[in-house]
């Protein structure tokens, strides 16, 4: 599963702590049945990549490189199954195999666990705010049993700031003491603080966060689930665009995909549909003027072959298309221009100015890619992560994140986990073989200019 995405991880160059807090000493057994079980315990860890410099560091301080806590049931457990309460959220962003991992969540904690009340809550975290009326859905094997088979997430989701006393308030009053978060850096801001508020009144609440982003940009982890799907998404949109452009004379196709910050989409799907000829990312800026910027390299690309496939992530080349003053959507976010319509009109008007006709398609298949049901791989890969997530609320560990990284699936703690923003490595072997299999140049002026 992960052995392709490897180079998709940052060496570790600063110190994280990556201690796993815990709600208090497991007395209670197991349910799981142990003849069919390899138990894991908190001293079982995973290795990290260390970059040799910081290698160097930990030795010259005295001190043992970072590690993670191996994921996975433990012999002894924190909660007492007959007694506990779950609940389970959904908020951010729509992404493919939101429904596999709350299917996950529920049919571990009711047949593994005998758990019997898992409450779902509707619309992200204003579920939890009563002026808002949603109404809580309870959750049974029965309720999720087929909604794999759908896109999106049977709990709904919203973006947004609610008041964190009024969440912790709504997990008193429904006695729940495992909260599940389904979402990205934002809901792990949240989730971190609904940690601390729940140890500031004392409580004995456990949050686990499962990483969910199309966009593949969470550290610590080797790739969120439904990005598989929205690679393979993408790979449709590139091929429909390909054989658009191989039609005519002079024929461009120029496909859009998701990627705020990070380019892992454009590029994966770049590497997995080789008619790709220009992959323009978030991390790698280019000039679109000047000799030996974009114009001037889609133009001798035309030249020579007489067509060409652009793919653009929608986070690149925002100095072009970024409003004098920035807006913010309501989770905080910045609002990014349309590098898409913007490259499709100004290659437009830059050939008609050199009177070259050309035939371009553009294609933007965002909300189509974030809205399908899971492929097989990312179905399979979420119901690990639900698993897991059961696993380590019912252990009463809180504030983490369930991960999947070098071969092993592991706990990270949510203050490490938004610590930084995972990006494409410029200078890895990743990056370098996008540039192989496109073969485009640099697309940067020796002064920089546009």
């Amino acid at each position: 599963m992960e052995s392709c995405y490897l180079e998709m991880i940052d060496e570790i160059t600063e110190d994280f702590d990556l201690t796993i807090e815990n709600l208090g000493p497991c007395k209670v057994d197991n349910p799981l049945r142990k003849e069919e079980l390899c138990y894991v315990t908190d001293e079982m860890r995973v290795s990290l990549r260390l970059s040799e410099e910081y290698l160097k560091k930990c030795l010259a301080e005295g001190k043992l490189p970072p590690t993670l806590e191996v994921a996975g049931p433990r012999p002894k457990i924190y909660f007492d199954p007959s007694k506990t309460r779950a609940a389970i959220v959904t908020c951010g962003g729509l992404c493919p195999g939101i429904n596999d991992v709350i299917r996950s969540i529920v049919f571990t904690l009711y047949y593994s666990y005998r758990i019997r009340h898992i409450f779902g809550i509707r619309y992200g975290l204003q579920g939890f705010i009563p002026k808002y009326g949603h109404e809580i859905l309870e959750l049974t094997p029965e309720v999720v049993s087929n909604i794999h088979e759908l896109g999106g997430t049977i709990l709904g989701t919203s973006r947004g700031h609610q008041p964190i006393d009024e969440i912790v308030d709504a997990l008193e009053r429904l006695n729940v003491q495992l909260l599940f978060m389904i979402g990205g850096d934002g809901t792990f801001r949240a989730a971190n603080k609904i940690k601390e508020e729940i140890a500031r009144r004392q409580l004995k609440i456990s949050v686990v966060a499962v990483p969910k982003t199309i966009d593949n940009d969470i550290y610590f982890i080797s790739k969120t689930f439904g990005f598989d799907t929205a690679v393979e998404m993408a790979c449709q949109a590139i091929r429909c665009a390909h054989t658009e452009a191989i039609a005519v004379p002079n024929g461009i196709g120029l496909v859009k995909v998701m990627g705020r910050y990070s380019g892992f989409i454009a590029a994966a799907a770049t590497l997995a549909r080789k008619e790709v000829n220009f992959c323009l990312i978030p991390e790698d800026d280019f000039d679109l003027e000047g000799p030996y910027g974009l114009l001037a390299a889609l133009e001798k690309r035309l030249a020579e072959r007489r067509h060409a496939v652009i793919v653009v992530a929608e986070g690149a080349g925002q100095k072009y298309v970024q409003p004098e003053k920035p807006e913010y959507d309501p989770s905080g976010n910045l609002k990014l221009g349309d590098i898409g319509k913007f490259l499709r009109d100004r290659i437009k008007e830059y050939f008609t100015s050199k009177g070259i006709e050309i035939y371009m398609r553009y294609i933007d298949p965002s909300y189509i890619i974030r809205s399908v049901p899971a492929i097989v791989d990312d179905r399979i890969y979420c119901g690990f992560l639900g698993q897991y997530a059961v696993h380590a609320g019912m252990a009463g560990k809180t504030g983490l994140m369930v991960s999947y990284l070098n071969d092993r699936y592991v706990h990270v703690p949510l203050s490490a986990a938004i610590k930084k923003r995972k990006r494409i490595n410029l200078r890895s072997r990743f990056w370098q073989s996008v540039l192989e299999s496109t073969g485009q140049p640099p697309l940067k002026n020796p002064e920089g200019g546009r």
